[in-house]
């Protein structure tokens, strides 16, 4: 009796192993099962630094700071490059302009260009907190004429009369009617020169004309700005002209300086006593006292 149920204890364990063995052959044949099958999950790929992430690249400047020591704003109807230079690494800026109306006034850009010269050999007199950009000839195309012909540009427009402050298409050079253009900004030379006041937001601007030996602050559809009139004023007193607050000999139409008021910038017409002499001295003078002023 004792042997039989020896027997029957060991068939029963037997059979224990034999189902423990199956199952765990079948559990094992599941794990090492590999599925072939290309995943359809997108691995995320993330974007790299310049510097891998480093650290030890220095940031990159922003466009409107990568204007260097000379830039071109555009081009005249004609193709010549409008090219600015400029001074100075401060954060208000001090625009100069010359050369509006070309070759009838060449003294104006003769005149941008000493100054040009005068900052280039020593631009220490420029305040830290200031730059100051000259635009020698806004009007190439009209430099290349003499007399009244050298007032226009190639389409026979007078850019001081493209501006878009009481703009029309007959405006008036004293007595005589002359061409606004066909819109304001109608003209590559007003057009560049606006896309950069807008671009640079300049803290002023001065612009030289000839003839008459004043100074006149600015407005549009307005009285001059406390900021415009001190400006002239302060410019004038140097320099040793006389400061007006309106020009009314006649009615002008799409001025430049006027439509510099309207965008917020105090900006002043320096109207030379002649067509020939830049009279350095008087205006050497008078941007000094300017430069001392916003320095301030």
């Amino acid at each position: 009796m004792q042997a039989k149920n020896i027997i029957i204890a060991t068939l029963v364990l037997a059979l224990i192993i034999g189902v423990g063995f199956l199952f765990f052959k079948n559990g094992s044949d599941t794990i090492v099962v590999v599925n072939d099958a290309p995943s359809t999950t997108t691995e995320e790929v993330l974007p790299v630094e310049p510097d891998n992430g480093i650290g030890d690249t220095q940031n990159v400047q922003k466009a409107e700071d990568q204007r260097g020591a000379e830039s071109v704003l555009g081009y005249s109807e004609g193709g010549e490059e409008i090219v600015a230079y400029h001074f100075g690494s401060g954060t208000r800026e001090i625009l100069l302009i010359g050369g509006v109306h070309g070759g009838y006034s060449p003294n104006t850009a003769d005149l941008a260009d000493e100054f040009v010269a005068y900052f280039k050999k020593d631009n220490t007199v420029i305040p830290s907190n200031l730059m100051v950009t000259v635009i020698p000839n806004l009007n190439p195309d009209g430099s290349e004429k003499t007399g009244t012909a050298g007032r226009f540009n190639n389409n026979n427009v007078d850019i001081n009369r493209n501006f878009d402050c009481d703009w029309s298409a007959t405006a008036l050079w004293r007595s005589e009617k002359v061409s606004g253009g066909t819109a304001a900004f109608s003209e590559q030379e007003a057009a560049a020169l606006r896309d950069y006041v807008v671009k640079y937001d300049p803290a002023i601007a001065i612009v030289w004309f000839s003839a008459e030996g004043k100074v006149y602050s600015s407005a549009c559809d307005s009285t001059p700005s406390k900021a415009s009139t001190e400006l002239a004023a302060t410019f004038a007193t140097a320099a040793g002209y006389p400061a007006e607050a309106v020009f009314d000999a006649y009615p002008v139409t799409g001025d430049m300086v006027n439509w510099m008021a309207k965008q917020g910038i105090p900006a002043i017409s320096v109207l030379l006593t002649n067509y020939q002499n830049t009279e350095w001295t008087k205006n050497e003078a008078g941007i000094k006292a300017v430069l001392a002023k916003y320095a301030e």
